[in-house]
């Protein structure tokens, strides 16, 4: 018996329950990939796979339509493989245990995969329906979004010819994304003489904080335990003789540092107790009510291992002090939206080298090449050097979006509101397709309500995908 049958849109809700039971987890979507060609085959559709594992399929404009510029309709068929801790689900094997709640959709103890499953189904209901006014049609399905959108990243798209790309990844009806920042991973490295241990021996925590997410949450003036840390250790080699043992700081150049523990020598334990007290003391007033629960515990320990000599330290602590962090420039086109930033995730210092992750994001490309310059000069004049990898690319605002007035107009005209318009300090598959086209690509990302992804309580509203799926088709319509 099939859970959603009778859901309207039926043939929308028909597909999504056949992919459904269809293993699709990042890194394992070869079963998937199987599926959406065959589905192409079937219906005799133009279509290619690549080695990455991405397909296209295409499908020629309906009457009317044939001189329309193409139109790039896309959505990833990989999805998060979450599950309750008392589940036996095996992603690699078993579909999806799909229920009905009211208006909602979800899955028995595990994601639902609606993001992005949801516009893998409009796709497919588009290319099976006959009935539909269209320009001619791209359908991109993206493989590995969920992992670092390493299907778009590996994709050639010299053959697709499309102006418009609709991207249905967004997870709030009536919210539009029209711009998201590029970013890039900066590693700074700086070597350093350690030697003796001869003073008393230290640990400092840096602990109590929230941290989040070193793009959506960058703007909440939550602490960095790792730019506290250098703060604390210029204030402490202000008055005291300082060596430094190791550091471990953040694991992850995305995420906001929330706990640093230092361990070294200074040549005053209690005068150091006395600074860490009065410097905590100082940072808690800054943070206030954002971080609560903000603290540095300091406490004498005994030290075996090496220590950094007095010009290492002047080099480390320099560094720390000058280093960037947080909100770095503010849009002034979109209002709120945090326009670049900087976040140092990681901070270590191992075996005689400090190392330091960060993550940079600017909505503008040149800004973010700006930030890295600044890093670079920043550790190359301090004797270091810097690695970049995993680089993507900013999706930019465009102010004269003829497909944002096309989708605003329909939504005032279908549903009497205004739409929101959105810009998103994280990356979206857009950036990388509006990257590899060109800037001429005009893009939005759109989508139904849905709540909890990447959770086992994830939920997808059937009567917004409907309303959705009414949008969508209005909207091809309209780009005549």
């Amino acid at each position: 018996m099939r859970v959603l049958e009778g859901l309207e849109p039926r043939k929308v809700f028909s597909f999504f329950e056949d992919i459904s039971a269809v293993p699709r987890g990042s890194r394992d979507t070869e079963q998937i990939t199987e599926y959406m060609v065959r589905f192409a085959e079937e219906r005799n559709l133009k279509h290619r796979r690549d080695e990455a594992g991405n397909v296209v399929i295409f499908k020629d404009a309906s009457f009317g339509y044939e001189n329309s510029p193409a139109v790039i309709l896309q959505g990833h068929i990989d999805m998060v493989c979450e599950k309750d801790p008392d589940s036996d689900h095996d992603f690699h094997k078993d579909g999806l245990e799909l229920f009905v709640d009211g208006d909602l959709v979800g899955a028995k103890k595990t994601t639902l995969g609606a993001d992005n499953g949801i516009a893998v189904a409009y796709m497919m209901t588009v290319l099976d329906s006959d009935d539909l006014n269209h320009p001619p049609l791209e359908c991109v399905f993206t493989v590995d979004e969920e992992i670092g959108m390493l299907g778009a990243e590996a994709m050639d798209m010299s053959d697709l010819k499309g102006k418009y790309l609709i991207n249905v990844d967004s997870e709030e009806e009536g919210i539009f994304t029209v711009s998201c920042a590029g970013g890039v991973s900066a590693k700074c490295y700086l070597k350093m003489h350690m030697t003796d241990a001869k003073e008393n021996g230290i640990r400092i925590d840096i602990t109590g904080l929230k941290g989040g997410h070193s793009g959506i949450e960058i703007d909440k003036g939550r602490g960095s335990s790792n730019e506290i840390c250098g703060r604390l250790l210029y204030e402490l080699s202000k008055e005291l003789k300082l060596g430094i043992a190791t550091i471990e700081g953040g694991s992850k150049d995305n995420a906001i540092g929330k706990l640093t523990v230092v361990k070294g020598t200074v040549d005053d334990i209690d005068k150091a107790k006395k600074i860490a007290y009065e410097f905590e003391k100082q940072i808690a007033h800054e943070l206030g009510e954002r971080d609560p629960d903000f603290r540095i515990e300091v406490e004498e320990i005994k030290i075996d291992d090496k220590v950094s000599d007095e010009d290492s330290t002047k080099r480390l602590v320099t560094y720390l002090i000058n280093s960037p962090q947080g909100v770095q420039s503010m849009s002034f086109d979109i209002e709120g939206l945090v326009e670049s930033s900087l976040n140092l995730g990681a901070l270590n210092l191992k075996d005689g080298e400090m190392s330091a992750v960060y993550s940079v994001r600017s909505s503008i490309s040149s800004k973010k090449d700006f930030l890295v310059n600044k890093l670079t000069t920043l550790v190359e004049s301090l004797g270091g050097r810097i690695e970049l990898e995993g680089e993507y690319p900013a999706w930019e605002y465009k102010a004269d979006s003829h497909l944002r007035k096309v989708c605003v107009d329909s939504f005032k005209e279908m549903f009497g509101k205004e739409p929101v318009i959105e810009a998103i300090h994280a990356g979206l598959e857009c950036g990388i397709f509006s990257g590899k086209i060109g800037p001429q690509l005009d893009c939005i990302s759109i989508g139904p309500d849905m709540w909890d992804v990447h959770t086992s309580k994830e939920r997808l509203s059937i009567s917004s995908t409907e309303r959705t799926w009414k949008f969508l088709k209005d909207i091809l319509e309209r780009l005549k």
